[in-house]
């Protein structure tokens, strides 16, 4: 019989996705209403914000697999001075994580940067250890 493993540090990693995806693609959604009504001719621009947005579903689906595969929920959200707090359900067992805002700024803008298409190698530390970089 297999022994159920406590929440792990790949598991935390789905949930900082999930929420930075989210904020992601909400952002991408204003940016491009705001570009259709400010642009003359928008249109280029709208369709990159548009594959970068379906490139982030894309993302996002992968996330909620994870979710799905590990019988995860994330079941609150607070947005607080400092940033977020989430509390999430991971085999049976209740966590909490905290992004603080200069975290999640970051990670945003690194992931639009992916989402468009852009070359993100630049922003990683290469003096860090592989298991603790951040895989975009």
């Amino acid at each position: 019989m297999k022994i159920a493993e406590a929440i792990t540090s790949k598991d935390r990693h789905y949930v900082k996705r999930y929420i930075i995806i989210t904020l992601v693609i909400a952002a991408f959604e204003r940016d491009c209403r705001y570009i259709e009504k400010q642009l003359k001719t928008p249109g280029p621009y709208v369709d990159i914000i548009k594959l970068a947005t379906e490139n982030a579903w894309a993302d996002m689906r992968d996330v909620k697999k994870h979710f799905w595969l590990k019988g995860m929920k994330l079941y609150e959200e607070k947005r607080t001075p400092l940033g977020i707090m989430a509390k999430f359900k991971c085999r049976g067992y209740e966590s909490s994580l905290e992004l603080r805002w200069e975290y999640i700024s970051a990670e945003a803008s690194i992931l639009m940067r992916k989402y468009l298409g852009l070359d993100v190698s630049v922003y990683g530390d290469p003096t860090t250890p592989g298991h603790l970089r951040e895989q975009y």
